[in-house]
């Protein structure tokens, strides 16, 4: 069993969202290596840029101890080994271990004697004991918990928000023997300004993080099911939620779309693991329904506002601004925008796409569609505020309303303009 120091070797698995901040952090305290299969993510890196903006330049020059690699090989000289990769679903919306898996079969190959191997990905309680460590024991041809050993610290990134960082957001860490959970414990409590939780077992902390998301995605889900039920009956839902909001322990959350790599996927996650050992979940299995139908439900008000305005909307133009899955974020990763884009599309509508903050080539490649550079004047019929970017409220009512034909609809999805300024509001 390895001992910490300054000298530690950490291999930093996956350079995305989750794993560069933390391969930043690590790398201005100890040797690391930033590993990554996509060798322009790579290049990009070593150039001292970060396309996801999460890092800024001067960030990454600051961790004068990380470098980055494309190399396999190259890992053996780590010690330490934290796995950042993605847990998506697929289409059948079931959890997809697919890159968890290659990625620990890679590491058997480089895997040695007391090496430790911490898992950071979302995944349901058990994976990482049940799935992933027989790969590394059948690749590596090491004995868990005698030649090597295993932890679990779920990620807690918010993409995007330059107040909450990986060093001042609590970290909730565990490992697969008491020694090794003591290790990784101190590891990361020596980067992590806001401390440290010590989970009593690996399958604690896997519970912990997947149903921090459920527990978020199911009060949304409830939210969006009262902004249906006082659309029915001609409330403004936020002014009913700013009202209940007065008492001191009403929840402030807001109804929309729930996209993005954790509240629309971890909690099928955990629902899989249930049905699995033979319970079906039906309160989180409920409130994922009203989520991924919001989409739906979205184009269906539009549809009733512009045929009561004797729009067509067969042929009709309308303008979607924003895709990314949040605010002031790049992220486009299951954005349920596009739930609202293929709708408009069953309705014959033309479907334009505007987001300032979005890689046009990777939306391109992920979602099969070209978001515009800039939208034409007096050119819509409708126009969607799906997402709440800060240039979207800077340009007002008056900014938004030149893009639209004199006879139009404007839906305010996320609450960007004043309540008198929209012809829908969610």
């Amino acid at each position: 069993m390895q001992t910490l120091s300054q000298q530690t070797r950490i291999a930093v698995i996956g350079l995305g969202y989750v794993g560069l901040p933390l391969a930043v952090e690590f790398g201005k305290k100890y040797p690391t290596m930033g590993f990554d299969i996509n060798q322009a993510r790579v290049a990009e890196l070593q150039a001292g840029q970060d396309h996801t903006l999460e890092v800024s330049p001067e960030e990454l020059a600051e961790a004068d101890k990380l470098f980055y690699t494309a190399s396999l090989g190259e890992l053996s000289a780590a010690t330490v080994y934290v796995v950042t990769v993605p847990t998506p679903i697929d289409e059948h919306r079931q959890p997809d271990l697919m890159p968890l898996l290659k990625a620990s079969e890679a590491l058997g190959k480089v895997l040695k004697k007391d090496d430790i191997v911490i898992y950071e990905s979302t995944v349901y309680p058990g994976a990482t004991e049940e799935d992933c460590i027989p790969v590394l024991e059948k690749v590596s041809g090491l004995r868990f918990n005698q030649d090597f050993f295993a932890g679990y610290s779920p990620e807690r990134i918010n993409p995007g928000d330059k107040e909450h960082r990986v060093t001042n957001i609590l970290k909730v860490t565990s490992g697969s023997t008491e020694e090794v959970a003591d290790f990784v414990d101190a590891l990361y409590a020596s980067i992590i300004t806001a401390g440290t939780h010590k989970a009593e077992s690996i399958k604690v902390a896997e519970a912990a993080k997947v149903i921090e998301n459920t527990q978020r995605d199911l009060n949304i889900a409830l939210i969006n099911e009262l902004a249906v039920i006082f659309n029915k009956m001609g409330i403004n839902t936020e002014a009913v939620l700013k009202a209940a909001g007065t008492k001191w322990n009403f929840l402030p959350f807001r109804p929309g779309l729930v996209g993005g790599h954790c509240i629309g996927v971890d909690p099928y996650y955990l629902t899989h693991k249930a049905q699995a050992i033979g319970y079906n979940p039906e309160v989180i299995l409920a409130g994922r329904r009203i989520n991924d139908n919001m989409g739906r439900y979205v184009v269906s008000q539009l549809v009733k506002e512009m045929l009561k305005r004797r729009l067509h909307v067969n042929g009709a133009r309308v303008l979607v601004m924003g895709l990314t899955f949040k605010e002031n974020c790049p992220d486009i990763r299951n954005t349920k925008v596009v739930d609202i884009i293929k709708e408009l599309n069953d309705y014959g509508v033309t479907t334009e796409v505007f987001d300032p903050w979005v890689n046009v080539a990777e939306a391109k490649l992920e979602y099969g569609f070209t978001p515009i550079k800039e939208p034409n004047r007096g050119d819509y019929d409708a126009i969607i505020l799906a997402v709440a970017h800060n240039q979207f409220r800077e340009m007002g009512i008056k900014g938004i309303k030149v893009l639209a034909k004199p006879e139009h609809v404007i839906y305010d999805l996320k609450y960007v303009l004043a309540a008198d300024e929209a012809d829908i509001r969610l």
